[in-house]
């Protein structure tokens, strides 16, 4: 059975009500109709990436924007609904993130390698001492 809460008073401890509140996620009282993500959902990409709150983050992103890929903006009489619009935030912070990360990444390897490898190709590599010039 799916479930779906938010507690305000604990956003200040990474969880699942601060994992709601960062993602704008927040809108409980609706189940299923008003919040993007379950529970379940929510718990099991924390436990994916203990160690990583946003890789998890990124994660339940890259899945709201799959979700809401779909919908389309809807007009009939003088009701105009924008679905599409929900969808872009989602998705420009999925971007934004995805882009953190990399960055992160890659940094780590360079600055966190405590064995580093030579690298494979350094200057000079192709020099040849023993040929005459």
């Amino acid at each position: 059975m799916a479930t779906y809460t938010y507690d305000p008073g604990k956003v200040n401890t990474y969880g699942l009500d601060r994992m709601r509140f960062e993602l704008g996620d927040t809108m409980v009282d609706g189940g299923a109709d008003t919040t993007a993500l379950t529970n379940e959902e929510i718990e099991a990409s924390i436990s994916m990436y203990p160690k990583s709150w946003k890789r998890s983050k990124l994660m339940l992103l890259e899945s709201i924007c799959r979700r809401f890929a779909y919908e389309v903006n809807t007009k009939t009489g003088p009701l105009t609904l924008n679905l599409g619009d929900r969808a872009e935030i989602w998705r420009r912070d999925y971007e934004q993130l995805k882009k953190e990360i990399s960055s992160m990444s890659a940094v780590t390897m360079i600055a966190g390698n405590k064995n580093p490898k030579p690298p494979y190709f350094y200057t000079g590599m192709h020099s040849n001492e023993r040929a005459d010039c």
